[in-house]
């Protein structure tokens, strides 16, 4: 399974240890038979997800009544979904249709970075639409004054410096350790544990890492989520009124299905990885690979149908195509 490439070599304790190794990428361990037939719905995501966030981008863009925090900040998320959708599927896809099985050391880890680290954008990126859905409700007459122009193109760096810092050691890391003739990846695309378990040096400090991150990202994101949507219901049910309760309330149900569709299987899935060693690995390997292409799919889709002004322009475009 290994490349026929010279690999750089050392010789240590009685055993051959590969520096730079090619990986081999198993796909769907245990559904090798079917992994054609899955290929075609993970396809249909992939199209979706391009069509999707490059039509919300195009809309936005060229739409200056758009120009409003929670579209610059939908904005930016179709961005992120792009290249996580694109750092995953176009491989996958090869590796189940075409068998192209085989990945080099350094586009593995390229690979793994940028699907960390979109994730973790990805993330920041909801705690920030979570932060307007906030401002717009409990401090409506303030909105436009608190999230100006500028504060967006800060917040927008903040949550790219922040990906781009915490998952930059996850490569580097990686860099120093030893893997030792086996190097065959039981999944479609390079996940950093799938990797770090493959080696035969130490890896304390790499899983250590990792589960450290995973906290830091997810738990104060989703921990940053709870605390504006509980203002934001302490503030609604203040309101009098059935109606208008219902209409504040209706303004973050796009927001509230996009983090459910994000955090829900992310979480599940990383849980499996590390503590479920009862659950089927197909299964993990299935849930892992949907994770990082159904919301991307999905977003586009539930903002088109839930936001009106989203779902008039797309309308509109198309109706001038047609």
């Amino acid at each position: 399974f290994l490349s026929s490439k010279p690999l750089m070599m050392t010789f240590s304790n009685s055993s051959w240890r590969l520096l730079q190794p090619s990986f081999f990428l198993m796909g769907i361990p245990g559904l090798e038979e079917s992994q054609h037939w899955i290929a075609l719905p993970l396809c249909v995501l992939y199209v979706l997800a391009v069509m999707g966030n490059v039509t919300i981008i195009f809309i936005i863009w060229t739409d200056s009544s758009l120009h409003q925090p929670m579209y610059l900040f939908l904005a930016m998320l179709s961005g992120i979904d792009l290249v996580l959708a694109s750092s995953t599927a176009p491989k996958t896809l090869a590796v189940l249709l075409a068998h192209a099985h085989e990945i080099g050391y350094t586009f593995c880890l390229i690979q793994m970075f940028f699907i960390h680290a979109f994730s973790s954008m990805e993330s920041g990126v909801l705690v920030a639409m979570a932060l307007d859905r906030y401002v717009a409700i409990c401090h409506p007459l303030h909105h436009s004054t608190i999230l100006h122009p500028g504060i967006i193109g800060r917040i927008g760096m903040a949550v790219l410096v922040r990906g781009l810092v915490l998952l930059l050691p996850f490569p580097i890391l990686l860099q120093r350790l030893l893997f030792c003739r086996a190097t065959i990846i039981g999944h479609a695309y390079c996940e950093h544990m799938a990797v770090v378990k493959l080696a035969c040096s130490e890896t304390t400090v790499n899983r250590a890492y990792g589960l450290a991150v995973a906290l830091l990202v997810v738990g104060l994101d989703v921990v940053a989520i709870g605390i504006s949507y509980a203002f934001i219901l302490q503030t609604v049910l203040k309101v009098p009124g059935g109606e208008a309760r219902l209409k504040a309330f209706s303004t973050c149900g796009s927001h509230i299905c996009v983090i459910l569709i994000f955090y829900v299987p992310g979480i599940f899935s990383f849980l499996t990885h590390r503590f479920g060693h009862h659950v089927p690995h197909h299964v993990h390997v299935l849930l892992a690979t949907l994770y990082l292409l159904v919301p991307p799919a999905l977003n586009p889709l539930v903002y088109g149908v839930k936001t009106q002004q989203i779902r008039q322009r797309v309308l509109r475009v198309f109706s001038l195509k047609g």
